[in-house]
């Protein structure tokens, strides 16, 4: 358990030692400091209670203590609760349970979250390429970026996570081009001046001008009307604009991210979209894959949606069992995260017990795939699931695939996969 802890510990970002008896602990406690302690109360050779009450005598201000503990010795938990200990979990333990308790003693880890609290976007080698373009995206705030991908899977997310990375202390402004009504958007993206146009009786200020040295992020762009996309390019050209109704142009040096989920080469075929604006526009470009061709992220962000939704609503703190991981990996997901996160709300509040409601019937699976790539789909997301399973624990996983460890570790190696 220790080993398969370290693992998810450090891949949620934290950093961990681990000491595999309770001196070992004590000293590293007592001399070194830690910002928080996991303590099981069973140990090799003195009790995790023993390790808190030394503690407490040789440290004036203990860090925050997590045990963990069987049922058998919840009187032990008690006591610990009583000798000031932060909480405790029983064991077998919910990942998704103690990362959340986790947040709550010792706030989101260094690695997991940045300084302006944004998240981590999966554990996905793709994902994590994505991070990586990101934090060099990021040092240059002037160009252009447009962001491709499915409905739902998490294109503005991905904009925030830029703009945590960029300008965290600055503005960031979200407009969907698709929603505004085409009377108003030339005024919502440019402003106005008063007196512009019948019912314009203040000036208004749009939203490059309200977005200031942040970010400006235009979701659906593809659906932005042909006769604006000329004032948009000269806008990103030039860095200046001027309101409707007005005369004198001035700088806007806020970044402009763009999105879509359509095909905008064809639009620009179709004579639906400026080419001179595409190509602007695209100067830097990311396509975020979607959710079922990395089913890595499948189950991380899904114990982080139980999580959430435990801490807003104790009452429904729901685990995932292994038939609902299955479930989960095998579903096609159509709708991509925006998707998994409503069925998963879904599966807590119509939820009995631990249990979740999980219920997919009904909602498709999406595109078929040909037999040879399902089956490779297939194959990839049961190891995923044995890993999961089993802590990551290769041994483990790999007698419950029925296979040896070394054809194991070549299927992760093929389907790349890390533990």
């Amino acid at each position: 358990m220790g080993q398969a802890l370290m693992q998810r510990l450090d891949m949620e970002g934290y950093a961990v030692d681990w000491h595999r008896n309770g001196r070992d602990g004590l000293a590293a406690l007592t001399e070194a400091g830690a910002d928080l302690a996991i303590i099981d109360v069973s140990l090799p050779d003195i009790t995790g209670v023993e390790v808190f009450e030394q503690l407490l005598d040789a440290v004036a201000a203990p860090p925050p203590c997590l045990f963990i503990t069987a049922y058998g010795t919840i009187e032990d938990a008690v006591r610990l609760l009583k000798l000031g200990a932060a909480d405790y979990l029983t064991k077998p333990l919910s990942p998704a349970a103690l990362i959340a308790k986790l947040r709550d003693l010792a706030g989101a880890p260094g690695g997991a979250r940045d300084h302006a609290g944004e998240a981590r976007l999966g554990l996905s080698s793709a994902i994590q390429r994505i991070e990586r373009e990101l934090a060099r995206i990021a040092r240059h705030p002037e160009t252009p970026l447009l962001i491709g991908g499915e409905s739902g899977v998490g294109k503005e997310v991905v904009a925030r996570r830029l703009h945590a990375l960029q300008c965290p202390s600055e503005p960031f402004h979200a407009v969907n081009c698709a929603a505004l009504p085409e009377g108003l958007i030339e005024s919502e993206l440019f402003g106005h001046e008063k007196g512009a146009f019948t019912g314009a009786t203040t000036r208004h200020r749009g939203v490059f001008e309200q977005a200031g040295r942040g970010i400006l992020f235009l979701d659906e762009i593809g659906d932005m009307p042909l006769g604006l996309q000329s004032r948009l390019l000269r806008v990103v050209q030039e860095r200046r604009l001027t309101r409707v109704g007005g005369a004198r142009p001035f700088e806007v040096p806020a970044r402009l991210v763009c999105a879509t989920h359509q095909d905008l080469e064809a639009l620009v075929r179709a004579g639906r979209f400026r080419e001179d604006l595409y190509y602007r526009i695209k100067v830097l470009e990311l396509q975020i894959p979607p959710l079922r061709e990395r089913p890595e992220d499948i189950l991380w962000l899904t114990e982080g949606f139980l999580a959430e939704h435990a801490q807003r609503f104790p009452d429904e703190c729901r685990l995932l069992r292994g038939e609902d991981r299955e479930r989960l990996l095998r579903y096609g997901w159509p709708g991509n995260v925006r998707e998994l996160q409503h069925v998963l709300e879904r599966a807590c509040i119509l939820g009995e017990g631990r249990h979740l409601a999980l219920s997919l019937h009904g909602l498709g699976d999406g595109d078929m795939k040909p037999l040879k790539a399902s089956a490779e789909a297939g194959e990839r997301a049961a190891i995923v699931a044995a890993l999961a399973e089993h802590s990551e624990s290769l041994a483990a996983a790999a007698a419950a695939l029925g296979i040896s460890r070394k054809t194991l570790w070549q299927k992760m190696k093929r389907y790349d996969l890390s533990r």
